[in-house]
């Protein structure tokens, strides 16, 4: 149920001591013991904020969002002047300042982040940083072997973070200590928390009560210069969950159904706020999934109230103290729940009691079905009526409520003497899961009943899947039930006929001893050596160990609070395929830009699409490299071929081979596309290559909110169409010149939002068309230097 802006009693009835105006204002403390002190939202600090806030609104009711984004303002009275005492003025509106509390970032995308901020000069990071190595490591026999490979084959890269970290004391988690969204759960994320994430899954962190955001190097990079990162106020999205969930009905159904109902675009430009009688049968890593895959409607982010299930985790993975903080914060001012009356712009009603197990897929999040209709519904397309492979998982669902709920369903097909039909494999989200998972027996389990335990890494959820019995040229469909977050083509096993369902683990090892697309665990029952029918029963999970949580192996912990290293030095090889220094892109000439129409882009085009990872992760700290990747996943819209465009004069190149001929022209180019361009991963070269290989515009439909933010970062154009129409009457090889982009930089982009275009085509007719922009002050600053890093470098150098 989908209904407009409206103001619900999300607020607990509480007492609660108003913060005064006066003098006399009250002066709130929530000390933790020093060790906790970087890994503790500056409550205190945050609560005198909101007080400067409550006052700008008039103390008009806030959400829990605002509350934590708000309170995080460089100045308020600055980003709010716009208020005129109501959040209505603001969301959506304003452009807001903020000070993050934490930044992290997984290897892959760190490189690039690092990079940047070593052309700042600064000997350490402004915020407590960490730096994850996840997303390089190749799943294929197992765990140690795997490892062991993966560690030997990108041994440059890990060097060079580690190195970077104990040079400027950022923590170090090395290969198989887990993925980064699991270890920031265990370690970073808590209520009230406001942390930037160089990942798109960073919402993750909001399962227990923070706002992560996902963003690209460049965005981290301001947080870790302590440069005011900028965010367009978002509107808030507020989901109200009733009943209670039972059965095979996991959090996992939760978001799939709501994708199903926001489709990947719904959520752009909002926070998911979740609130209602619901919210509190739910665990802390159950609100975690349901945060996770927000990603996948283009949310900003998503978050969840302070619940006993937080402070119950907090309590397990040995962060008392924090959560007596937390719980002291709230109940003195309310701070970590939303305030009754509290207005959302939308709400979404789900009643937990009602939800059925979801399958969505192929080939993009938001294709959302029941259990009960996905075997018809396969009938009906044409899907494979058999599943080749079974995995479970990764950033998503590696809780230890998630793995042995699953167990106990192998435990019951074990109990009866039935065995896998399909391939399954297995990967913890972390080595403190992994390890008491081990100890508790639950690997044993998995792996007598055939199931493969992967590194504890993102492996074939991210596309490092070195399958084998699938070949990546195999032009034969297949399918595969995953409980991952994302199913693009092409993204698991670099096979673009591979269709990647995602559902719950629940659901995916049930239906690895079926391997038939029509089975329901819920109603189904499966035949037996001996004939008889067994039926599962539904699963059984802990929401925690009984026996607490174990460490596990210790060289998998770095050192918990490090301090730089000056004398360490960073060294990247000239000679380097893997690493390679940046080049400060020019700045802007002072002139309307004029180029050429390079592709027009049809259909979905992803950040996969746009930088294609797989086998391409290599090359994610060289930039020259993995630029060669560019668009190699877009579909021409003229030509309906894939990684192909045409020059001036109709010879056919590869995209990226067009884009090189083009630069060492001298000929700038657009790229054309439709609607959401740049949906998915946080992939910041999905931006940087573009700008490297010569790019000036990209001219859409809509953009998704993070490759928006990048493309501003890297000094490129973003341009919507204000007529979807005009779409239709552009063409590859027309000229496309900005008519007053100069008036719009000399108004630091406050000229309305618009743009006019002078299109030009080949036989020389014209005709305007009017474009969108969302340009702030300091976005146009970065235009004018070239890039954020330019801009943020000279504000640096000069204060030096």
């Amino acid at each position: 149920m989908l209904r407009a802006r409206t103001a619900v009693n999300s607020g607990a009835a509480r007492a609660v001591r108003t913060l005064a105006t006066s003098a006399s204002s009250p002066v709130f403390n929530f000390p933790v013991p020093e060790e906790y002190v970087s890994r503790t939202p500056p409550y205190s600090k945050l609560v005198s904020n909101l007080n400067k806030v409550n006052q700008i609104f008039n103390h008009q009711p806030l959400t829990l969002a605002e509350k934590i984004l708000y309170s995080h303002l460089v100045d308020p009275e600055e980003s709010l002047a716009a208020a005129n005492g109501s959040t209505a003025n603001i969301r959506g509106e304003q452009y807001l300042k903020l000070n993050p509390d934490r930044v992290a970032m997984q290897d892959a995308s760190a490189q690039m982040a690092l990079l940047q901020f070593m052309t700042c000069g600064m000997a350490s990071t402004a915020v407590p940083a960490s730096i994850h190595c996840d997303h390089l490591i190749v799943g294929k026999d197992g765990a140690e072997e795997d490892l062991v490979k993966s560690i030997a084959t990108n041994k440059e890269v890990f060097d060079f973070l580690q190195s970077c970290g104990e040079k400027y004391g950022i923590q170090f988690w090395g290969p198989g200590s887990g993925i980064i969204h699991q270890i920031v759960l265990e370690n970073f994320s808590v209520p009230g928390l406001m942390m930037l994430g160089t990942d798109s899954h960073t919402p993750n962190a909001g399962g227990l009560g923070a706002i992560a955001i996902g963003v690209g190097g460049a965005d981290a990079v301001d947080a870790l210069t302590g440069t005011p990162w900028e965010l367009k106020a978002p509107k808030i999205l507020g989901v109200k969950l009733t009943g209670q969930l039972s059965g095979w009905s996991s959090p996992k159904d939760v978001i799939t159904k709501l994708a199903g109902i926001l489709t990947v675009r719904g959520g752009t430009g909002y926070i998911v706020e979740y609130f209602g009688e619901g919210v509190q049968t739910l665990s802390c890593t159950g609100m975690a999934t349901i945060c996770n895959m927000g990603a996948e409607i283009g949310a900003t982010t998503s978050t969840f109230p302070y619940q006993d299930a937080h402070r119950r985790y907090l309590v397990e993975t040995n962060r008392a103290p924090i959560a007596e903080a937390a719980d002291a914060v709230n109940k003195q001012v309310g701070f970590l729940q939303a305030d009754k009356g509290a207005e959302y712009d939308k709400v979404v009603e789900i009643n937990l009691s009602d939800l059925e197990p979801h399958v969505n897929g192929p080939f993009t999040p938001d294709l959302s079905t029941p259990i009960s209709q996905f075997g018809a519904v396969a009938q009906k397309e044409g899907w494979p009526s058999t599943v080749s492979a079974g995995l479970i998982g990764s950033c998503t669902n590696s809780s230890y409520q998630d793995m042995s709920r699953a167990v106990s369903i192998i435990k019951q097909a074990e109990a009866v003497g039935l065995k896998p039909k399909i391939p399954f494999f297995v990967t913890p989200g972390s080595e403190q899961i992994r390890a008491t998972i081990e100890r508790d027996g639950l690997i044993d389990t998995f792996e007598k009943n055939g199931a493969i335990v992967l590194a504890n890494a993102c492996g074939p959820c991210i596309g490092q899947w070195d399958r084998t019995d699938v070949p990546k040229t195999s032009t034969e469909t297949n399918a595969i039930f995953t409980s991952f977050n994302r199913n693009f083509r092409a993204r698991n096993d670099g096979n673009r006929n591979t269709m990647n369902f995602l559902t719950s683990p629940d659901m995916v090892t049930a239906m690895i001893y079926s391997g038939d697309v029509n089975y329901n665990p819920i109603t189904d029952s499966i035949k037996l050596e001996n004939g008889e029918e067994f039926k599962f029963q539904p699963p059984q999970g802990e929401e925690l160990p009984s026996h607490g949580f174990i460490k596990g192996r210790e060289q998998f912990y770095p050192e918990a609070s490090p301090k730089p290293k000056p004398e360490v030095s960073v060294n990247v090889s000239p000679e380097s395929d893997r690493l390679q220094l940046l080049e400060p892109f020019l700045p802007w000439s002072g002139e309307e830009l004029s180029t050429n129409v390079l592709l027009k882009v049809e259909g979905k085009c992803t950040t996969d699409h746009i930088s294609a990872a797989g086998a391409w992760l290599k090359y994610k700290g060289h930039l020259e490299n993995i630029s060669y990747n560019t668009l190699i996943g877009a579909v021409n819209k003229e030509t309906g071929e894939v990684n192909k465009a045409y020059d001036l004069n109709g010879d056919s190149y590869s995209i990226p081979e067009l884009m090189i001929k083009w630069k060492e022209e001298a000929r700038p180019w657009v790229v054309v596309a439709e609607h959401n361009y740049g949906e998915g991963s946080a992939r910041e070269h999905a931006a940087l290559s573009p700008k490297f290989l010569g790019g000036s515009i990209i001219l859409v439909k809509s953009f998704a909110r993070i490759h928006e933010t990048n493309l501003k970062k890297q000094g490129m154009l973003p341009l919507t169409f204000a007529d979807e129409a005009d779409y239709d009457k552009i063409s590859s090889g027309d000229l496309l010149t900005t008519v007053d982009l100069k008036d719009m930089i000399a108004k630091n982009g406050n000229n309305g939002g618009v743009l006019t275009v002078k299109v030009t085509k080949k036989d020389g007719s014209t005709f305007d068309i009017l474009c969108k922009h969302t340009m702030s002050k300091d976005q146009v600053d970065f235009f004018k230097a070239g890039s954020a890093i330019n801009h943020i470098g000279n504000l640096k150098r000069a204060q030096a």
